[in-house]
This record gives structure tokens, C-alpha cells and sequence, in this order.
């Protein structure tokens, strides 16, 4: 996919707009950010994130600049080149679709839709995490999990949300490995395991970022 010049009523908004679930509008202020970190280029590449300056002190600033490269979170089917593995540049389409992960659900919603779009968020977190796509992610990494979802709840100070991660992390850790016969090896929090601990967080109103000040929890309607 590359970079848009079209109108918003053709027919590449049209299909942006179900797979990702921003409106027109939206999608024109997104293709504008767009043309702003790409110097009016076609694609973005890494290098780009860095004008973004809420980025530059984000903890997990390499891993969020990944996730805009990594072909799992592109919503692409077997036909589009979908599969693991990372590019090295992406076009409007691809960022698009990445930005939409960071997007809160529609209070239009069913309980069913907003299952599926959790599901969503939950898969692109632990692929954030799963740099190696190995299917696993440490507890340490499932610990920066926790402490990033606290924080930006608003309602704990940072030192706080950290005592809190490394409590869970370290009851993962005994429950996990206290199942495990002396010579196992401990390979790791799989997704299944991952969504399972994180069913009583409130994950979807959690995941935003600010893109030259551009809230994406006000990409919502």
C-alpha cells in the first residue's frame, strides 16, 4: 500500500475506513501526520519516529516504532504478503492500519465486536513484546506489560504501577514455575497464557500515543 492522494469518498478510504474503523475525517488527519513524518514521501521508514517527541521518552519506544514494521500487525490476508517478519518501510495504508490498534472501540459496539477488537489489542501487545516471533514472551517483558497498562489508568503513580508489575510478575513466576519438574526449561508466557492474565484489565482505553499532538484516544466517535 502506498501513501494517498485521493479524495476521501474514493474507493482506497472507503476500504481504510472498515478494515481500520476511523472515519473520512480521520483518515485525513492521520494522511496528513502521515506527510508530515514522512517529508512528503510515499512510505515512512524507522528513522522518521524520531521527529516525534512524545516518543523520545517512552520506555518502550523501540518496541512501538516496531510495531509500525512488523507484517503481523497489518491485518493482511494470505493473498497481501501476510506472515511474520519485518519491512523496512511502510506506506499510508500500513500505518493506518498499525494507528488503528492504538484506537478505543466504538461505544456502538456489541459485547461480541468489542471481544474481537480486544482480542485485536491483545495479539498486537504481545507482538510488540514477541520481538523474536518465537510465540513467547519473558516475564520481564510481561512485567513492562503491566506497569505500561497501570500508568496510563491515571489513577496510580508510577511507583505504584511498578510495585504492582513486579508483584505479578514475580506470582507468574512462582505459579509458572513451581508446576515445572527440575530439568524443564522455562520457555516463556505464550498468547494463550498472556490473554488469560490479563482478563481483568482494561486494555482498551489504555493503548494510545500521541502523534505530533495528535491524541488517538480522541479518534473515537
Amino acid at each position: 500500500m502506498g501513501a494517498l492522494h485521493s479524495l476521501p469518498d474514493e474507493p482506497q478510504y472507503v476500504d481504510l475506513a472498515e478494515k481500520t474503523g476511523f472515519s473520512f475525517e480521520q483518515i485525513g488527519i492521520l494522511h496528513k501526520r502521515f506527510k508530515q513524518l514522512s517529508n512528503n514521501e510515499e512510505t515512512l521508514r524507522r528513522e522518521d519516529f524520531n521527529t516525534i517527541p512524545d516518543l523520545l521518552c517512552n520506555p518502550i519506544r523501540s518496541q512501538i516504532i516496531e510495531a509500525f514494521f512488523d507484517r503481523r500487525n497489518f491485518r493482511q490476508s494470505e493473498g497481501e504478503g501476510a506472515g511474520a517478519g519485518a519491512v523496512r518501510e511502510i506506506g499510508f495504508g500500513e500505518f493506518l492500519v498499525v494507528m488503528s490498534h492504538f484506537r478505543p472501540p466504538s461505544v456502538r459496539l456489541n459485547d461480541e465486536q468489542r471481544e474481537v477488537i480486544r482480542m485485536e489489542k491483545l495479539r498486537f501487545l504481545f507482538n510488540m513484546h514477541d520481538t523474536d516471533n518465537d510465540g513467547t514472551i519473558t516475564l520481564e517483558e510481561y512485567r513492562h506489560v503491566v506497569e505500561e497498562l497501570l500508568s496510563r489508568s491515571g489513577a496510580l503513580g508510577k511507583e505504584t504501577a511498578k510495585g504492582i508489575a513486579d508483584a505479578a510478575m514475580l506470582e507468574v513466576a512462582s505459579i509458572s514455575m513451581g508446576h515445572m519438574e527440575p530439568d524443564e526449561f522455562y520457555e516463556g508466557i505464550t498468547f494463550e497464557h498472556f490473554h488469560k492474565l490479563l482478563k481483568e484489565f482494561e486494555i482498551e482505553s489504555r493503548m494510545n500515543i500521541h502523534f505530533m499532538n495528535m491524541d488517538t484516544t480522541t479518534l473515537c466517535k
